[in-house]
């Protein structure tokens, strides 16, 4: 059973929502976000990014850059930037995209859900990205990004959140990108008590993105448990700050991927090659964007080809069935000797926000031939999960992204 509880949020001022909200800090690299925060003081990113708040040679793990987060976090509730809802609320996160609209449960996870697989993984983490959410989440003492999460969904909770985004919102306001973003607040007991008791049904729950965030956060946890011998499990340092799709609303878009070289084949060896596992149809110069699994674009000196999949797809492994592992199986490892996706330097990944064209600008600059997958769907990433495996690297793509700073969940009472 998973354990999703209601919180006493600290959130901005209606007024100052727009402002505060901020797209998650990495997103960003250093001079991206410092660009980004400028002239913007209430933006979320400046506590998210704190280094943005020194000189370019400053030390960004330094203590006194976290130091700085917990200061303008305080001194922001302070003025009354901030407020704290005084009960224990769930809330409705509704972004809409396009015109598409997805809208969410915000909570907290209790952490002993994501130690003992209740929350299900598809990624691996690395300790060292980890290290600075880590510091930071402590010293804010508060979960100041939220991690996005999908269930399968139910329609008994759907009826409830459609009930409740008839009534009057709590937040309503577009972003720099074009994206609506609503809020409600669930603060009805036999609601609050109803919603409780739905997730608690469900035996299964789903990192969709944010591994980093949610490793960080339980770790933090842990280490206040430590620190609180005496702890009883009710603490708030016992559970991370979450919102929580149905499976049905998500959209997951392309991740793609650019490579710097032919691995010292010329284009005609290359092609030669690539035939050999894929029918291959050179679609000129006009963009090609894959349409079903099993197809794969390429751009290459100017033309985009159609690839096509013609080995056997029976795959028993849920990781093996996916486009993106193909594609590395029989292209880019065995012809372009890309052995490990996540740390070799000739290969760069473009998300599917960026567009086609993005893959073209690449591959006729600084690298040397792009590859437009279909995107992963959120069945498959669920079939992995389930079957206790891992996605390679960069496998998916969520869009719109959810903000940071409009929902803060402190860790001390």
């Amino acid at each position: 059973m998973a354990t999703v509880k209601p919180f006493r949020a600290i959130r901005p001022a209606a007024e100052f929502v727009k402002d505060v909200a901020a797209l998650p800090y990495d997103v960003y690299n250093r001079q991206e976000a410092k660009e980004a925060v400028a002239n913007k003081p209430y933006s979320f990113l400046n506590i998210d990014r704190p280094e943005t708040q020194f000189p370019d040679d400053t030390d960004m793990y330094s203590d006194k850059v976290y130091e700085k987060a917990k200061e303008m976090l305080t001194d922001q509730i302070q003025k009354g930037i901030y407020t704290q809802d005084w009960n224990e609320c769930y809330y409705i996160y509704e972004l809409v995209m396009d015109g598409r609209s997805q809208a969410g449960i915000v909570a907290c996870v209790s952490i002993d859900d994501y130690l003992n697989g209740t929350v299900m993984k598809h990624e691996n983490t690395r300790e060292e990205k980890e290290l600075d959410r880590i510091r930071h989440v402590d010293t804010c003492d508060a979960h100041t990004g939220p991690i996005f999460l999908a269930y399968r969904g139910q329609e008994e909770l759907n009826k409830i959140m459609r009930q409740v985004m008839e009534n009057d919102k709590l937040y309503e306001f577009t972003s720099e990108d074009h994206i609506s973003h609503h809020v409600w607040k669930i603060e009805d007991k036999d609601l609050v008590a109803k919603i409780s008791s739905i997730f608690a049904n469900m035996d299964k729950i789903y990192i969709a993105d944010g591994h980093h965030r949610a490793a960080s956060a339980v770790k933090v946890g842990l280490k206040r448990r430590e620190e609180n011998p005496g702890y009883t499990g009710k603490e708030e340092f016992n559970y991370f700050l979450s919102v929580l799709f149905a499976d049905e609303s998500l959209m997951i878009m392309d991740y793609n991927r650019s490579v710097k070289d032919l691995n010292g084949l010329s284009e005609d060896e290359f092609l030669m090659e690539v035939s050999k596992n894929f029918a291959i149809e050179n679609m000129g110069e006009t963009p090609y964007r894959p349409g079903k699994k099993g197809e794969v674009g390429m751009y290459l000196s100017g033309n985009w080809y159609a690839l096509t999949f013609n080995g056997d797809t029976n795959f028993v492994n849920p990781v093996d069935a996916l486009d993106v592992s193909i594609l590395q199986k029989y292209l880019l490892d065995p012809i372009l000797a890309i052995k490990d996706p996540r740390t070799d330097p000739r290969i760069s990944y473009i998300g599917g926000i960026r567009g086609l064209e993005e893959l073209k600008r690449r591959a006729d600059s600084d690298m040397k031939v792009s590859f437009a997958m279909y995107p992963t769907s959120i069945g498959e990433l669920f079939a992995v999960a389930d079957a206790g495996l891992l996605m390679p690297p960069k496998s998916t793509w969520f869009e719109p992204k959810l903000r940071s700073g409009i929902f803060l969940h402190k860790l001390s009472e």
